[in-house]
């Protein structure tokens, strides 16, 4: 750049017009090979340059998917092995692959393979995620040892419904293993992998009708793709584990798979770990739609965000709603729609949230005045002299405003905080005003955004208790916003769903003191025996 920060700061109309002609004209060519410099570096992207697939903005990563999955699948066939493993540390998977289904699952023939182009050219159709349709599928082959069996009797003929005793004409119609983890003993924490065989009979009434006892299960639900039910080869412990290491480690199906079979000797199939995610993900379900979006609704202070999230090629939004004692995700578009999924139309507290248009329904709004300090520093920096001075007057009330509240919270101010501003405030409108149709383009958003949420920013000068930023929202959305980082977001709506299914409870859980892990097992059990999911443990 032969024009430097400091040089086009110093440039204006008032200035160009004091330059000769000669002068101009070689001004004139020193910002066009910047500008053409400038230029060719907004368009490098990581299909030019060394620059990351992070580095593309959330709008730009949806054209280029189409693209990046056309390169792929023209790459070499050591390439595209690799490709599925990379496509695991999605969070949701698509179909289940033949050949890596569960061993109690019944056995269905391969599909037909997919016909080929035709000979007068065409594209081929594009490769679908984990196993191929044709491929040859392989069933179970590790055998453990059965630790001990449990035995299922019926405890009433299923057709007088007299009590039948266990002993007599019982006979085993049917068995199924369980690979679980063993309950540590107190005070000592280790990991031990057991093998259960669950042992079904039947028993003969004196009515002569034979009760067969079955494994517990949950009816089914079309908007699932899995099932709950006690037939499962992984145990609920176990499973947890599996949701751990994906959620909480970000770990991709295939690391999973790899930790298991190297740390604890278990070999289970990527589909399998997937079924188990999506399961416990079903499991507590109606924990957040019962238990927890009730307690939101009617906590006096949520505060809400929302981040780019990708499903597929689909761009979403991850939305957080946060409280003292309550956090719930949803992944959505970003519309009205969301908001009142998880709010409903009636919340009376406060919400703190940002400028998004779709959260000034709600009477009792605050705004983050940590944004708009951001914003007002960054007219600072601008190279425009005007945007210069509105950036120092604005940041300069801002701070101002912050720190008499952060007075008041710690004693009583001899005045009311509004009649101690108010001519600042005053003069902060008529500068908006001023600006409202400034040249500079961030000068004018800013202007606008404040006087369109004039009242929301000064909510803290009558209620000093109330948070002056939203950064309780933006913290909660730490975690997930790495995860979706490494894993690229999700692949289907069913797996955007476990995400926030799992998230909601698991950050509960922490708010409120108590281990997700510990929880979470229950919850699965039950649900696997038809029973309704406990309740999550109110705060410690």
């Amino acid at each position: 750049m032969q024009l430097s920060k400091h040089d086009l700061a110093q440039l204006d109309e008032l200035a160009l017009a004091s330059l000769t002609p000669e002068q101009l004209q070689a001004l004139s060519l020193k910002l066009l090979a910047d500008l053409k410099l400038a230029h060719e570096r907004l368009e490098q992207n990581p299909r030019n340059s060394s620059r990351p697939p992070s580095s593309l903005a959330p709008w730009e990563r949806v054209g280029q998917h189409a693209d990046n999955e056309a390169d792929n699948e023209s790459e070499s066939p050591a390439a595209a092995e690799e490709d599925p493993e990379a496509r695991d540390a999605a969070d949701g998977t698509g179909e289940t692959p033949a050949s890596e289904k569960p061993a109690d699952t019944e056995a269905s023939p391969p599909p037909a393979p997919p016909a080929k182009a035709g000979a007068g050219g065409g594209d081929s159709p594009r490769r679908r995620p984990g196993q191929q349709p044709g491929a040859p599928g392989h069933g179970r082959q590790q055998r453990l040892v059965v630790d001990h069996v449990v035995d299922h009797h019926p405890a009433h003929c299923a057709r007088c419904g007299s009590v039948l005793a266990a002993e007599g004409s019982a006979r085993c119609v049917h068995a199924h293993l369980v690979i679980d983890l063993r309950a540590s003993d107190p005070g000592r924490n280790a990991l031990e992998v057991i093998q259960i065989k669950h042992a079904y009979h039947e028993q003969d009434c004196a009515c002569g009708h034979r009760t067969r006892a079955e494994p517990g299960h949950t009816p089914g639900d079309a908007s699932w793709g899995v099932a709950l039910s006690e037939r499962h080869l992984v145990g609920p412990r176990l499973a947890i584990l599996i949701c751990a290491l994906a959620l909480r480690l970000r770990l991709s199906r295939r690391r999973i798979q790899e930790f298991l079979a190297d740390w604890l000797g278990v070999d289970v199939s990527v589909a399998t770990i997937n079924q188990c995610v999506h399961e416990t993900a079903r499991a507590v379900e109606p924990v957040v739609q019962e238990q927890l979006l009730a307690e939101l609704r009617a906590d006096e202070l949520v505060h809400a965000d929302e981040t780019s999230w990708f499903e597929g090629a689909q761009l979403l939004w991850l939305w957080v709603f946060t409280s003292a004692t309550t956090t719930v995700f949803s992944i959505g578009r970003r519309s009205q729609a969301v908001l009142i999924s998880v709010l409903g139309e009636l919340f009376s507290g406060w919400l703190m949230s940002d400028g998004y248009w779709a959260y000034r329904d709600y009477d009792n709004r605050l705004r983050c005045l940590a944004h708009v300090v951001r914003k007002a520093r960054g007219l600072e920096e601008s190279l425009d002299r005007q945007a210069r001075h509105v950036g120092q007057q604005l940041r300069a009330c801002l701070e101002q405003v912050m720190q008499a509240v952060y007075a008041a919270r710690e004693g009583p101010p001899p005045n009311a905080l509004r009649q101690q501003h108010a001519e600042q405030l005053q003069a902060l409108w008529r500068l908006c005003l001023a600006h409202v149709d400034a040249e500079h383009e961030k000068t004018r958003a800013l202007a606008r955004e404040l006087l369109n949420d004039w009242d929301t920013f000064w909510v803290v000068l009558d209620h000093p208790e109330l948070p002056l930023t939203n950064n309780t929202a933006e913290r909660a959305l730490r975690h997930w916003v790495i995860a979706r980082r490494i894993g690229c977001g999700t692949r289907n709506a069913q797996g955007s769903r476990t995400v926030a299914l799992l998230a909601s409870v698991i950050e509960t859980c922490r708010q409120r003191n108590h281990s997700p892990w510990g929880y979470l097992p229950e919850v699965l059990r039950e649900r696997r025996q038809g029973q309704p999911a406990p309740l999550l443990p109110a705060a410690a």
